[in-house]
């Protein structure tokens, strides 16, 4: 074959490939009303391609069919789209100025409101209601963990970790500023850790997908951390928006250490509080 043939072929197996990506997010729309149109395609695409190869497919429509008829196949394919990544007090710099700097703030309401927006598979949702323990303010707090993928929520409510990553998790609790010992908060079996049930006795854990639901609540604390960083900029700009119509006047949003709402259409809508922590305040 000619150069300009292999070419040729390549730029049509690339526009079948592409044609059949939209097959696949049209499948999933339609069955399940999850819509990943304003995901960042690229990241989606490879990620997509990266399970249709761990399943020996030949190409994407391949999963088409099963995603239509098997609710356990796409809750499978979820886990491989929202790459639940987390860990416990995630970015101890984070979270010590939370404590330090917006928690004596929030012990003056007389109850508080918090939504971890894409919560995956709940470690943060426990770091937080550590932390809100230890400041003594966990009794008139309620936190609403949510994820559109149901497979991590199941394991975010059982609570159940490795144990392997309590040295890890350990060292983050204490650059967080943590004031007792990590180990009063899990109890351990075999290879696996289980928190303590009092953490989540103030949480409640639910379906919300960022791309499609609306307002359920006014909150006085959101953080979304880790996330937008899969989103393009119009779901960005939507998410923003959802974020500040559900929050409380003068609440506060928390994004990862990699996100910024510097180029968002709500910019303005929001002021700069602790800029190296990326902790904002809604304005007026």
């Amino acid at each position: 074959m000619t150069e300009s043939s292999v070419l040729s072929e390549m730029q049509t197996n690339n526009e079948i490939e592409d044609i059949e990506f939209k097959l696949v997010q049209s499948a999933i729309k339609l069955r399940y009303g999850h819509c990943f149109e304003f995901y960042a395609q690229s990241s989606l695409k490879r990620r997509l391609l990266h399970h249709v190869g761990k399943l020996e497919l030949n190409c994407l429509t391949d999963i088409i069919g099963p995603i239509i008829r098997d609710e356990a196949f796409f809750e499978s394919l979820l886990n491989t789209v929202s790459v639940p990544v987390t860990e416990m007090f995630r970015d101890p710099e984070f979270f010590k100025a939370l404590r330090e700097k917006i928690i004596p703030l929030l012990e003056t309401y007389p109850r508080v409101n918090i939504w971890h927006a894409g919560c995956a598979t709940g470690e943060e949702v426990y770091s937080m209601a550590i932390m809100l323990e230890e400041e003594g303010i966990a009794d008139k707090c309620k936190i609403f963990a949510t994820d559109f993928n149901g497979q991590t929520l199941d394991k975010a409510r059982t609570g159940i970790f490795a144990l392997e990553k309590m040295k890890l998790y350990t060292e983050n609790y204490y650059r967080a500023g943590g004031k007792s010992s990590f180990s009063d908060y899990y109890d351990a079996h075999d290879n696996n850790i289980k928190m303590v049930e009092r953490l989540t006795k103030n949480v409640t854990f639910a379906r919300h997908n960022l791309a499609t639901d609306n307002v359920f609540g006014q909150f006085n604390l959101i953080l979304c951390r880790n996330v937008l960083i899969y989103f393009g900029r119009q779901l960005q700009d939507r998410v923003f928006s959802l974020f500040h119509d559900s929050m409380a006047p003068l609440g506060y949003l928390c994004l990862g250490s990699h996100e910024s709402i510097d180029y968002s259409k709500s910019r303005q809508q929001f002021k700069t509080i602790i800029e190296r922590s990326k902790i904002y305040r809604k304005n007026g």
